[in-house]
């Protein structure tokens, strides 16, 4: 059997001007990067600003192994199927970061004949995405310590300051720092740390802005630190957001690229979903509504995460309206959630697959919250049995939800038709009884934005907020942040904040033990248990197996 990167390797791609051309692009719109990959500029937004949208389809999973479950392949899988039952749809999709490339998860642009290519080119530098928005938060944070060491005019107090540098790669060693030693010339001496760059708010406001000047505005308005007197200090105010923006007029930009099938393929963005949005940019799903009868997009992680986060921050922010929710399962996903270890999960397991389900049930039901109808795929593994699937079907009958099973990996379009007409046929049934809603009203309250969450999406029986959250929620309603929506942190594995609780946890406590305000991006972040925000290699990691032979050949990137 092939690897998903000799899949990669043997399939002849289409010139992306051909991709292009399909979809109606003219050439003037077109800002090529090679022969396979493409930059959509502002042009094409303009010309089409009047089309009527297409049905927005939002692919999101139950919570996950620690490999993950192919959520990415399913949606690349579906709009390869879509083609192959004659509909006309897009997928959009996020950039991979190199720190799962290298670290544990491997890449992120789908897998087996379920690919979007090229897919070398995306797990590493790609059109330079994620290197513009590092280089845009450094540059930020290099203005914001060259203030200090000249004078500091505006007062800045450098115990307080917020923003941290940032670097595209799993670096635990980074996570504090201190800088500014070696004397007078080489800057004021303080803390200082580092997160992943798709954990930065640089990263998220990318993804949230709708044009180029709205970009700048977000960026001004990054709350960078506080002066000695308390009073706030934003990017705008050392200067930094012309320069800033001018590293990222590329950048904001979509990325147009092919599927394993040679289907239509928007790339742009990755804020993780477990320390940030989790959704690609606005502006690629609003261009794809536009190019497309179907925009297929996924959002990170379980629907805890990423399907929470794009239906309460980026469609209220975007004025999105999905037509219809998939929720992606495996049955070694459930096994696992059943209490089955990792190592064990090929072996046929009925007894802990059923109780794993109640994870699967609970996923249903919370996407149902949002007025939205909703899909089950079963991702199917070699490894299923019949009596498994069996549970599956059982477990699906009694929701009253429509499933279909899912062999895109290993058919490509071909194994995902039955879940391209169920999904087709759902939103033509549903069109009159879809009315989608955020789980939370704009005029609610930090607390009741967080306590909803966690209480209507997580299952938690109650919230507590440690002295360091009070503290910090009391200076966010100072600078009128409260009536931001809310990004919750946390670990992906679980529903609740502890990931050791697997399953449908009750009664737990989810505990808040710090807020931030991302002013810029337009949310406030709230941190739950102990994730982290700059993550770490394992103790082997993916990168060990990563090679390029004589001819220039990379192998092992999967």
């Amino acid at each position: 059997m092939l690897s998903d990167i000799e899949i990669a390797q043997s399939t002849k791609l289409k010139p992306i001007t051909e991709i292009a051309q399909g979809l109606g692009i003219q050439e003037e719109e077109l800002e090529l990067y090679g022969r396979y990959k493409a930059k959509l500029n502002d042009s094409v937004f303009q010309r089409l600003k009047d089309k009527p949208n297409g049905k927005l389809v939002l692919v999101t999973a139950i919570n996950p192994t620690p490999a993950g479950e192919g959520k990415t392949t399913t949606t690349a899988g579906l709009g390869q199927a879509m083609a192959k039952i004659g509909k006309n749809a897009i997928i959009a999709l996020r950039e991979p970061s190199l720190g799962p490339v290298f670290g544990i998860k491997g890449g992120a642009a789908g897998g087996g004949y379920a690919q979007v290519l090229p897919m070398e080119d995306i797990n590493l530098h790609f059109t330079g995405d994620m290197h513009a928005i590092t280089s845009a938060n450094n540059l930020c944070c290099a203005m914001l310590d060259n203030h200090i060491q000249q004078g500091n005019p505006l007062g800045i107090d450098q115990r307080r300051i917020l923003i941290k540098r940032c670097l595209d790669m799993n670096d635990r060693a980074l996570r504090n720092v201190v800088i500014g030693l070696g004397g007078k010339i080489n800057g004021v001496p303080r803390e200082d740390g580092f997160i992943i760059t798709v954990a930065s708010e640089v990263m998220a406001i990318l993804c949230l802005a709708k044009d180029i000047q709205d970009l700048k505005l977000r960026l001004g308005n990054i709350l960078i630190a506080y002066t000695f007197e308390g009073k706030p200090v934003y990017a705008k105010d050392i200067k930094a957001d012309g320069a800033m923006t001018a590293l990222l007029k590329d950048a904001i930009n979509p990325n147009l690229v092919q599927t394993v099938e040679g289907t239509p393929a928007i790339m742009h963005g990755g804020p993780f979903a477990n320390i940030a949005h989790g959704c690609n940019s606005i502006r690629a799903t609003r261009l794809a509504l536009k190019l497309a009868d179907y925009c297929i997009t996924e959002a990170g992680f379980g629907s805890d995460l990423g399907a929470e986060k794009f239906l309460d921050i980026k469609c209220r922010m975007a004025g999105l309206s999905p037509s219809c929710v998939v929720v992606v399962a495996t049955v070694r996903a459930l096994k696992y959630n059943g209490g089955v270890a990792k190592a064990d999960l090929a072996q046929e397991n009925t007894e802990a697959l059923e109780k794993g389900t109640a994870n699967l049930k609970a996923h249903v039901e919370n996407m149902r919250k949002y007025g939205v109808p909703v899909v089950v795929a079963i991702n199917r593994f070699h490894t299923d049995t019949e009596a498994e699937l069996q549970v599956i079907d059982r477990c699906c009958k009694e929701l009253k939800v429509d499933y279909a099973l899912s062999e895109v990996f290993g058919k490509g379009g071909e194994g995902g038709k039955e879940l391209a007409q169920t999904v087709c046929d759902v939103i033509e049934r549903e069109a009159n009884h879809c009315h989608f809603a955020p789980i939370y009203p704009d005029d609610a309250t930090v607390e009741e934005k967080i306590q909803t969450i966690a209480e209507k999406i997580y299952g938690a029986s109650q919230v507590a907020f440690s002295n360091q959250a009070l503290k910090s929620l009391k200076e966010i309603k100072a600078l009128g942040g409260d009536a931001m929506p809310v990004c919750i942190a946390k670990t992906q594995y679980s529903l609740s904040d502890d990931p050791t609780l697997l399953g449908r946890p009750t009664g737990f406590t989810v505990t808040i033990r710090d807020l931030r305000l991302s002013n810029g991006a337009g949310f406030i972040v709230a941190y739950a248990g102990d994730i982290m925000t700059m993550p770490g290699l394992p103790k082997v990691p993916s990168a060990e197996k990563i090679d390029v032979d004589e001819n220039t050949v990379i192998h092992g990137l999967f």
